[in-house]
């Protein structure tokens, strides 16, 4: 019996710091999107900015950044699931740009663990000033700001 407690302590410590692991690299995935954001906008100032996680990723061999494959975020982010999070960018404005073309002028992006309280246990959201926010119940009901 004193075997099966002293392993389940080191499991349930493992367990969390991967968890704490997962969390982390969610958030510095939200910073490296609004990175993207801003290097989108800058570079198709026509579209404003990108409305979709895979519109920001696109691989060099394929021909040179379009405003649907844009070369700014790495491939394993750009699929919108990283280290047990998954990713969307959601609630975008959009307004008539020249020549009739849809343009975004703003955005919010989300990360969702996969399985909460496997892989995370928080959610968070950013808005396009890149403030996030935090939800301790592991949705995008963020209220709990993160410094």
């Amino acid at each position: 019996v004193t075997g099966v407690q002293t392993c389940a302590l080191p499991i349930s410590s493992m367990l969390n710091m991967m968890i704490q692991a997962h969390e982390t690299s969610a958030l510095s995935s939200l910073r490296a999107i609004q990175a993207a954001e801003v290097q989108y906008q800058t570079n198709f100032p026509a579209n404003g900015f990108a409305c979709s996680i895979t519109a920001l990723g696109g691989s060099g061999s394929s021909g040179p950044p379009t405003p649907q494959a844009a070369q700014m975020l790495q491939a394993s982010l750009a699929t919108g699931q990283k280290d047990g999070y998954t990713f969307s960018i959601t609630n975008c404005t959009k307004t008539q740009g020249s020549n009739n073309q849809d343009m975004f002028t703003s955005y919010e992006v989300t990360a969702v663990p996969q399985t909460v309280g496997k892989t995370g246990h928080r959610g968070f959201c950013m808005d396009m000033s890149g403030d996030i926010k935090a939800d301790p119940a592991g949705g995008t009901n963020c209220t709990i700001p993160v410094s």
